[in-house]
């Protein structure tokens, strides 16, 4: 697949890496081709491409959202909102508040009553959006090696075709999926990443992931 991956921050670097070992087509959307890190990934991937949000947005046949959360709303803007029309958006966002964490426990600027997700589907109706990648460090996003198996990740959105592409996706990232429902599960799914966080901030234990047991 051609893949567009909106954010060129580590979360779309590592991503870009995954999908481009997967064998897709890889373009990695910033708003700086020249930033340092953008520039060192080129260089490491040479079958990738870089390009600004809007050309990025239209090469995607699929899109995966790795932006600051607090910038998600209008760097969709910046991409051209019809430019995600019909296509399946893999939404890895946090709704992350520009305040320190209070005793390891990151602030959201969203509620308990919406979620980022829910947001970005009304600022996108016509995208397929699927919730992934969110709920677990970068360092494990792709092909992550726990002693207990593999780590559960947590999906959600509106379109069953979309998470069945996505299902597939996290399989070959080597993630068993679990699909927590329609688009208000995501009010759930992003505080995952407030709990997985915790450790990293109390401990300096970064290394966790989350496993759903099932009798």
């Amino acid at each position: 697949m051609k893949i567009g991956i909106i954010g060129s921050g580590i979360v779309g670097r590592v991503l870009g890496n995954g999908f481009l070992s997967e064998g897709n087509d890889v373009m990695l959307g910033t708003r700086n081709v020249q930033k340092d890190e953008v520039v060192k990934w080129k260089n490491e991937n040479p079958k990738g491409k870089i390009g600004g949000f809007e050309e990025t947005a239209k090469f995607g046949d699929l899109i995966v959202l790795a932006t600051n959360g607090l910038a998600t709303e209008q760097i969709i803007d910046s991409a051209g909102v019809n430019n995600f029309s019909d296509k399946v958006v893999i939404d890895a966002t946090n709704p992350i508040a520009a305040a320190p964490p209070t005793n390891g426990v990151l602030h959201y600027f969203t509620s308990m009553n919406e979620s980022l997700m829910e947001r970005i589907q009304k600022k996108i109706p016509k995208a397929k959006i699927v919730k992934a990648f969110n709920s677990i460090g970068n360092a494990f996003m792709y092909k992550p090696n726990f002693p207990g198996g593999k780590p559960t990740m947590f999906i959600c959105g509106n379109d069953d075709t979309a998470k069945k592409i996505v299902t597939d996706i996290l399989t070959a990232f080597g993630h068993e999926t679990e699909d927590m429902g329609k688009v208000e599960a995501a009010r759930a799914i992003e505080p995952l990443a407030i709990l997985w966080c915790i450790p990293g901030f109390i401990r300096n234990q970064w290394a966790n992931g989350f496993k759903l047991l099932k009798m």
